[in-house]
């Protein structure tokens, strides 16, 4: 398998939003009111654990391995969003200019939908895993090649993906807090910028990541990022998103301003994602770095998730460094457990709602709906809140305009596709603790809904 280069210490080298428009159904539980899960509501599986809170819980996923049953089935049961690890990079999509191939792309967005996860593109522009074509290219030409393949792989998956990490890794090591030199900085210092304006054009309902390493606490380099988000925000570029790979060892531990460094970026009116999250170790001492990586994502209210970089020990780029959560053989180690135990402790900073109303009551639930709408489409995503008493399953039903219709659903099953549509739990879903939440989405074609949207618990 082709894997980023890998600098010394073990480190992997690997929108402005349309606006929002919040439709609520009566009451929305207060941001400070999200009651912790008790043992008896705690869910069992990552992904399940993460909806509590309204986050995911992603993995990267490999083409070659959806084979391999034990690969498949915890990747199944553990995980609600997927990235493919090589197979939407830019030499497995375009490996001749102007040529271009979806093949491994594909497999794995169809296992993703086919089995109800969300799908995270990676990556768009990046100086690395360029094929011989690019390589050998500069100037006016090559930046020409880049926004063609922006274009042309993000229109092919416009509808499928969550977020596309546009830019990985543009900025250097070091103390300089300078851009990395590569053929794509030196077609411009404006390339960045280019690259997330065309991949907006492209696929206007996916978010707009920058993506990068050893950015994990506040450093010359992640100051540099921070630095150019803050720019992009304040002059109306589009990024939705800024992504921490988080590849830590003993040599390059969790820093100890790690949750401030993600609360400083989110300040700035952005998501922050783990994306590549692994830590080579074992025992105890992994067990505590994956539960202190996962409070600090919860105690962050625009963490929006964490994606570990592969399923097991044996499918990761660091395999005899042990850094992930299962085993070989698929077995949960103890850092599963630290993981899942961290994740059903509860948020201690949940995503925002509404300050101004009262928790929902006694047994049922309530729904709202954040609209991302553009020209002949939208995407919504649907928060769930249960009341004073925990939810069984749910299901929220809400009514299309005319000529608009359902096109791709996450987290939850659609039953019609036009007119008045139901929407029901998934199997991981289904438990929602007293005072918490989960969130499903959905994609579709023409306007986006303007109603109400009921919701019924069991």
């Amino acid at each position: 398998m082709r894997q980023a280069s890998v600098p010394h210490g073990a480190t992997r080298r690997s929108p402005l939003r349309v606006a929002t428009t919040l439709i609520a159904t009566g009451v929305v539980a207060a941001a400070t009111a999200v009651a912790f899960a008790s043992a008896a509501d705690a869910a069992t599986t990552l992904g399940a654990s993460a909806a509590q809170s309204g986050r995911y819980f992603g993995t990267a996923i490999a083409a070659g391995k959806l084979g391999d049953s034990v690969y498949t089935t915890v990747a199944n049961r553990e995980f609600t969003m997927v990235t493919a690890e090589n197979e939407m990079k830019i030499d497995a999509t375009e490996p001749n200019q102007n040529q271009f191939t979806y093949t491994n792309g594909d497999r794995i967005a169809s296992w993703a939908t086919g089995n109800g996860k969300r799908l995270r593109g990676h990556t768009l522009a990046w100086h690395s895993q360029q094929p011989g074509w690019m390589q050998s290219m500069s100037g006016t030409a090559l930046r020409n090649a880049m926004i063609n393949h922006i274009t042309r792989v993000a229109t092919h998956y416009k509808g499928q993906i969550y977020a596309w990490d546009v830019v990985n890794e543009a900025f250097a090591d070091g103390n300089s807090g300078a851009r990395r030199d590569s053929n794509l900085q030196r077609t411009g210092n404006d390339w960045i910028e280019v690259a997330f304006r065309t991949a907006r054009a492209a696929d206007p309902g996916a978010k707009l990541c920058y993506n990068d390493y050893n950015t994990d606490g506040q450093n010359a380099k992640s100051n540099a990022v921070y630095a150019m988000v803050q720019d992009f925000r304040s002059r109306g570029v589009p990024i939705d998103c800024v992504g921490f790979q988080s590849h830590f060892n003993s040599q390059s531990p969790v820093p100890g301003d790690y949750q401030a460094n993600l609360q400083r970026f989110a300040d700035l009116g952005v998501d922050v994602q783990i994306t590549e999250l692994d830590i080579e170790g074992s025992g105890s001492a992994q067990a505590a770095s994956y539960s202190t990586v996962v409070k600090a994502c919860l105690a962050v209210s625009r963490c929006a998730g964490i994606t570990v970089w592969g399923v097991r020990d044996t499918d990761s780029w660091r395999a005899s460094a042990t850094p992930l959560l299962f085993d070989g053989n698929g077995n949960k180690k103890p850092a599963y457990t630290a993981t899942l135990d961290a994740l059903n402790g509860g948020p201690t900073n949940p995503p925002t709602s509404d300050p101004t109303t009262p928790p929902p009551t006694g047994g049922a639930c309530s729904a709202s709906t954040t609209l991302n709408q553009w020209t002949g489409g939208f995407t919504a995503t649907v928060r769930i809140s249960a009341g004073s008493a925990a939810v069984n399953g749910w299901a929220v039903t809400l009514t299309l305009p005319a000529g608009a219709s359902v096109t791709n659903t996450w987290n939850a099953v659609a039953g019609g596709g036009s007119g008045t549509v139901r929407f029901a739990n998934a199997s991981y879903n289904a438990r929602i603790p007293a005072g918490g939440s989960t969130e499903f989405g959905f994609q579709g074609t023409g306007t986006g809904p303007s109603a109400t949207p009921s919701c019924a618990a069991s």
